[in-house]
């Protein structure tokens, strides 16, 4: 069977290139497209699944890690790369803490870009050259990625809500369950990022958010 990709970038340049590259290595791939997270999600929901999922982090309306953590709700056994034109040490590191299958530079030249979708379709990490963990200031944010990735794909998708300031009724509305069900993940929420509120929950997750990281570059 063909092995199936989905190229998730809102720049139809950098998918083309990205398709480019996917060929290069699997000819006869499958290969669809999103432009935006939203869109990827609705393919996820409906079913389908892939090989590898090539994921940009940097799309209108996204903060941070966002997408990524949207799309890990929905399938967390789902491989995602990141592909990003953002290539700080400590993005990569929180990247991988969170569980992307591997960080590609958006840099890559084709040949490049190729044989890194390969190394992770072989099962293997892939990160830019040269990367080398960042400095011990990072240790506070790779503590928090490393709780957000022990949460559930029901606990993030309700800690989304939270960040948008959704009360828990309404929450309950959006997942189709009872309040009590969401007062239970709510706890559970804080308990595993070890905060005393939700406010202090929605405090918290910004602090991995790239930009935030990289002083807004």
């Amino acid at each position: 069977m063909a092995e199936s990709f989905l190229v998730v970038d809102d720049h139809p340049l950098f998918r083309d290139a990205l398709t480019l590259a996917i060929k290069a290595a699997y000819p006869n791939a499958g290969i669809e497209e999103a432009s935006s997270v939203s869109a990827a999600k609705d393919l996820l929901i409906r079913g389908a699944r892939y090989d590898l999922i090539l994921l940009d982090l940097s799309m209108p309306g996204i903060s941070g890690f966002e997408g990524f953590l949207e799309l890990r709700s929905i399938d967390p056994k789902q491989p995602i790369v990141i592909v990003s034109a953002l290539e700080d040490a400590r993005i990569v590191h929180e990247a991988v803490t969170l569980g992307a299958s591997g960080f590609i530079p958006k840099s890559a030249r084709k040949p490049e870009l190729a044989a890194a979708i390969e190394e992770v379709m072989l099962g293997n990490l892939t990160l830019p050259k040269g990367y080398s963990p960042p400095a011990e200031d990072a240790g506070r944010a790779s503590e928090l990625a490393t709780r957000l990735a022990s949460l559930t794909p029901q606990q993030l998708r309700v800690l989304s809500m939270l960040r948008q300031g959704l009360l828990n009724k309404q929450i309950a509305h959006e997942l189709g369950v009872g309040e009590t069900t969401v007062k239970a993940h709510v706890s559970e929420i804080l308990r595993k990022l070890d905060v005393a509120s939700r406010t202090q929950a929605v405090i918290e997750v910004s602090r991995i958010d790239f930009d935030k990281l990289t002083g807004g570059e």
